[in-house]
């Protein structure tokens, strides 16, 4: 694929370290490219979670990310969920690789989720507990399913739900990448309530309308805000103050961990990419170890990026 500023979508990404974590282990990224075939274009939005902390979880994510990238440049046409497979697998052997060969950078790993449209039909893949929501014709969709202990516990009715937030467990990862076990990713993408898990794979390709949006996001923010919450600043925003509201009440409510989101959006005649300015793309970027947030917002991008941040 070729990077292309050409794009018919709405993005826009912030991420915070939040108020009780020195760095921003969180990484993400945003890239447009059009096809070498049928003229298609393609976007690319991951967000990263790393684990490890003093720096290691850092660098995992950020191989994660960068690798992911470098994967999925080389889409032709057809089918693209074995090709982010083989993108998520790279990931995990390159973190495995480099916390082998690095003392300090010893057990670190990241989580990921991927989304990756083709015109306006969205794959996804995730693994951790990172997630992806859907707002598609006025419903909010959790997309992803946790990869933890506390997820797995309430779909065997060993704990309910509620809870989830508050269990001692809540962050034991079961699938994470750079783990000896290279992870496979994810490819459930549930639109609907008691989906089975066949119903939530067929889903893969599905097609965007206008006014639908897609929020890829750390847990530092799903830890602290409602899925109503989410639900009602997507419907009642444009993405980039979407994206400022989202972190300021994750930041209001103690900014526990850091925060990262990332949102793509189907313009329905009211968000377009010349009411953020009257240009084709905006790009600002502010240290986050300094306790700013760093933002890349965009009608998409000229370019593509990879949030570099300490």
């Amino acid at each position: 694929m070729i990077p292309s500023d050409d794009s018919n979508l709405i993005a826009a990404a912030q991420s915070h370290p939040g108020k009780k974590r020195q760095n921003n282990e969180d990484r993400f990224l945003l890239a447009s490219f059009s096809t070498e075939s049928e003229h298609m274009q393609a976007y690319l939005v991951v967000v990263a979670d790393g684990i490890g902390g003093h720096q290691a979880g850092e660098v995992a994510a950020q191989i994660t990310v960068e690798t992911i990238r470098t994967g999925m440049a080389s889409y032709i046409d057809g089918d693209p969920l074995p090709l982010m497979r083989d993108a998520v697998v790279e990931a995990g052997r390159a973190v495995l690789s480099e916390s082998e060969g690095q003392p300090q950078y010893k057990g670190m790993g990241s989580t990921a989720v991927i989304a990756f449209m083709i015109n306006t039909r969205l794959y996804t893949a995730s693994v951790g507990d990172s997630r992806i929501y859907v707002l598609q014709e006025g419903h909010l969709h959790q997309a992803t399913v946790d990869h933890t202990w506390v997820q797995e516990a309430v779909d065997y009715g060993i704990i309910t739900p509620d809870e989830v937030k508050n269990h001692p467990q809540s962050h034991v990862l079961r699938r994470h990448i750079g783990g000896k076990e290279l992870a496979e990713p994810d490819f459930r993408l549930r639109l609907k309530d008691a989906e089975t898990d066949q119903q939530s794979l067929s889903n893969q390709g599905t097609t965007l309308k206008a006014g639908d949006q897609v929020l890829l996001c750390s847990d530092g923010l799903t830890d602290l805000v409602e899925d109503m919450e989410i639900f009602q600043i997507l419907k009642g925003s444009h993405p980039d103050r979407s994206a400022s509201k989202l972190i300021k009440l994750a930041l209001d409510r103690g900014g526990d961990d850091n925060i990262t989101v990332a949102i793509i959006a189907i313009p329905n005649g009211e968000q377009t990419p010349e009411k953020q300015g009257g240009v084709p793309w905006l790009m600002v970027v502010i240290a986050a170890s300094l306790g700013l947030v760093c933002l890349a917002s965009a009608a998409f991008l000229l370019i593509s990026w990879i949030g570099l941040w300490g």
